[in-house]
C-alpha cells in the first residue's frame, strides 16, 4: 500500500529542527504545568468548568484545525477548486452560531459532562449507551485520520517509515494529554492556533508569488480546469456537471444543514471545549468567537490547494504516485526556505496534534463517564475514575494508531472524514434536534432513530453508491446524499416509534426541550459579560452576515 509520494522529502537543516524541538518542549511543559490543576475527574475531563471564553473559543477552532483543515481541505481545494469554501461559509458558520445561541444553554444548563449524557436525560439508557458507543468508535477513527496526516509530515521530514512515524507521533500526544488532561489539551490548542497561522500564511503568500499572484493563479486554472473550478456555485444546477459532483440542493441540505449541523452541534470533541467554560455566557460565546477565524481560515488552506493544482498538474491523476493529500508537503518542499520551513513543519504538527488531542480527550470522557462509570463500574470514588480516565486515554491512542492505517487507504482524507460524519454525527443530530424541539418524542424513539439513521447512511454509501445502483459522480457527492438519507430515515423512524410508545413525563423535560425552563438556563452573566460587544446574538448574526458577504466574489 502506498502512503506518500516517493521521494517527497523536506530539505530541513539544524535551524528547522531547533524550532521544532523548542515547540515540543513547550507543549510538554504546558502538559506538566496543567497537571497541578488536575485534582478531580471534573478537572481532568472538563477543566473544572473554569476557563474564559477567549481561551475556549480559540481552542474550539484549533480542535478543528487538524487533518480536515490542513491536508484535507488543501486536498479538496486541489481536487474541487473554490467549491472548498462551502465547507466553511455554509458548512460551518450557521451551525456554529446555532450551537452557541440555541443549543449551548441546554448543554451547559443541564450540567452534563458529555453530549451522550444529554441523551440519557432526554430519552433513556438505551439511547445513551448506543450514542456513547457510536461516538467513542467515531472519535477513535477520526483521531486516526489526524495521526495519519501527522505521520505524512514526519515521514517527509525525517524519512522514517510510516508505521514508525504513526507510533512516535501517537505516543507524544499521549504524553501531554495523560499528564494534564483537558486543560493541557486546551491550552496547547490555543498555542497551536497561532503556530498554525504562522505556518499557513507564508505558504499561501509564497505560493501566490510563484504562480504570478491571484491573477496568474486564476488564469492558469481557467485554462486547465475550466471556469467552474474558480466559482463556488458554478455548474451546481440540478443535472449539471461540476468538479464537486454535487448540485446546489445536496450542497445546501447535505452539507449546509445535515452534515454541518450534525458535526458542529453534536460532536463532543468540539462541544467539550465550550462545556469547560467558566459560565453559561462564556460557553455560548465559545463557538461564536471561533466562528470569526473560521470564516477566513479557508483562504489559508484553499490557496495552497489551488497553487498545487497549478504547480503539480499530475497531482491526483491516474498513474501518478502523488495524491491530493500530498499538496501541502509538496509546496513546503518547493517553496519554503529553511527557518520558515521549520515553522511550517511545526505548524502542521501542531494542527494534527490539536485534532488528535481533541478526539482522544473527548473519547476518554465519553468512555469513562458514559460507558464505564454508568454500565461497567458504577458508584466508585472519584479518584478511581480519574485513574481510569488516564488509562483509557492510553488505550484510545493505541487504537488510533490502528485506525490511522485505515485513513491511509484514502487519497483524499476529507472525503473519508465526511463519510464518517454522515454515518455517526448526522443520526445523532436528528435525534437531538427532534428531542430538543418536540416534547412528545418518546423515550424509545431516540435509540431507534440512531439505529435507523446510521443504518440508512451506511446502506446508501456501501450498497447504493459503491455498488453503482445509483450513479453519483464523486465520494463527496455520495457523502452529501448519505447524510440526507440518514437524516430523513432517522426522523421518520423517530416519529413512527413515538406514535406507539410512551413519552417522557413532562416534569422530567425541564431544561431539556425548547420552551421549558430550568434554573441552569437562568444563570446570571458573569462580571463584564453583559457588555454590548459580548452579546451572543450580536456575535452570532455578525458572523453569518460576514460569511454570506464572502460568497459574493466567488458566486459568478
Amino acid at each position: 500500500m502506498h502512503y506518500l509520494a516517493e521521494g517527497l522529502r523536506l530539505p530541513t537543516n539544524g535551524l528547522d529542527y531547533t524550532i521544532l524541538a523548542i515547540y515540543f518542549a513547550v507543549v510538554l511543559g504546558i502538559g506538566f504545568a496543567a497537571r497541578a490543576s488536575v485534582k478531580t475527574s471534573l478537572d481532568f475531563f472538563l477543566s473544572g468548568r473554569s476557563l474564559p471564553a477567549w481561551v475556549t473559543g480559540l481552542a474550539f477552532v484549533a480542535a478543528n484545525l487538524g487533518a480536515t483543515e490542513i491536508l484535507g481541505m488543501a486536498a479538496t481545494g486541489a481536487q474541487y477548486g473554490v467549491a472548498v469554501v462551502h465547507w466553511y461559509w455554509i458548512g460551518a458558520i450557521p451551525a456554529m452560531v446555532f450551537l452557541g445561541l440555541v443549543m449551548m444553554p441546554f448543554y451547559y444548563g443541564s450540567k452534563v459532562r458529555s453530549v451522550p449524557e444529554f441523551l440519557l436525560q432526554r430519552f433513556d439508557r438505551s439511547a445513551h449507551l448506543l450514542s456513547s458507543v457510536l461516538f467513542a468508535f467515531a472519535a477513535i477513527l477520526i483521531a486516526g485520520v489526524n495521526l495519519y496526516a501527522l505521520s505524512i509530515v514526519v515521514e517527509a521530514l525525517l524519512g522514517w517509515p510510516q508505521w514508525l512515524s504513526i507510533v512516535v507521533a501517537g505516543f507524544f500526544v499521549l504524553a501531554y494529554i495523560t499528564v494534564g488532561g483537558l486543560s493541557s489539551a486546551i491550552y496547547n490548542e490555543v498555542l497551536q492556533f497561532f503556530v498554525i497561522l504562522a505556518a499557513l500564511i507564508p505558504l499561501s503568500v509564497l505560493g501566490l508569488k510563484r504562480v504570478g499572484g491571484w491573477g496568474g493563479l486564476t488564469g492558469s486554472l481557467e485554462k486547465s480546469h475550466g471556469d467552474d473550478f474558480l466559482t463556488a456555485w458554478g455548474g451546481t444546477g440540478i443535472g449539471d456537471a461540476n468538479p464537486l459532483g454535487a448540485n446546489w440542493l445536496t450542497i445546501v441540505l447535505g452539507l449546509g444543514f445535515v452534515l454541518s449541523f450534525g458535526y458542529w452541534t453534536t460532536n463532543f470533541a468540539e462541544v467539550q471545549r465550550a462545556l469547560s467554560a467558566k459560565n453559561l455566557s462564556a460557553a455560548q460565546r465559545t463557538p461564536l468567537i471561533a466562528a470569526f477565524p473560521k470564516i477566513f481560515i479557508v483562504f489559508l488552506v484553499m490557496i495552497p490547494g489551488l497553487v498545487a493544482a497549478v504547480l503539480v498538474p499530475k497531482i491526483g491523476t491516474a498513474g501518478s504516485d502523488l495524491t491530493y493529500n500530498d499538496a501541502i508537503p509538496l509546496l513546503m518542499q518547493e517553496l519554503l526556505p529553511n527557518g520558515v520551513l521549520g515553522i511550517a513543519v511545526t505548524g502542521l504538527l501542531a494542527a494534527f496534534m490539536a485534532g488528535m488531542a481533541a478526539n482522544v480527550s473527548s473519547f476518554n470522557t465519553v468512555f469513562t463517564s458514559d460507558i464505564w462509570a454508568k454500565y461497567v463500574k458504577p458508584g466508585r470514588d472519584d479518584a478511581y475514575y480519574l485513574r481510569f480516565g488516564r488509562l483509557i486515554t492510553a488505550i484510545g491512542v493505541l487504537a488510533s494508531i490502528g485506525t490511522a492505517f485505515i485513513a491511509a487507504s484514502f487519497s483524499n482524507i476529507m472525503s473519508y472524514l465526511q463519510t464518517l460524519f454522515s454515518f455517526f454525527n448526522v443520526p445523532m443530530f436528528v435525534v437531538f434536534i427532534i428531542g430538543m424541539f418536540w416534547k412528545r418524542a418518546s423515550m424509545k424513539s431516540g435509540v431507534w432513530g440512531l439505529v435507523a439513521g446510521t443504518g440508512a447512511a451506511m446502506v446508501n454509501y456501501f450498497w447504493i453508491y459503491k455498488q453503482g445502483i445509483v450513479d453519483i459522480p464523486t465520494d463527496q457527492g455520495a457523502n452529501f446524499v448519505s447524510a440526507i438519507v440518514g437524516f430523513v430515515a432517522g426522523a421518520v423512524v423517530m416519529v413512527a416509534v413515538t406514535l406507539f410508545t410512551a413519552p417522557k413525563p413532562e416534569a422530567e423535560l425541564a431544561g431539556l426541550v425548547y420552551g421549558t425552563r430550568s434554573p441552569g438556563l437562568e444563570e446570571p452573566p458573569g462580571e463584564g459579560d453583559d457588555a454590548w460587544y459580548r452579546k451572543p446574538a450580536l456575535l452570532g448574526w455578525g458572523a453569518i452576515v460576514i460569511a454570506a458577504l464572502c460568497y459574493v466574489p466567488y458566486s459568478f
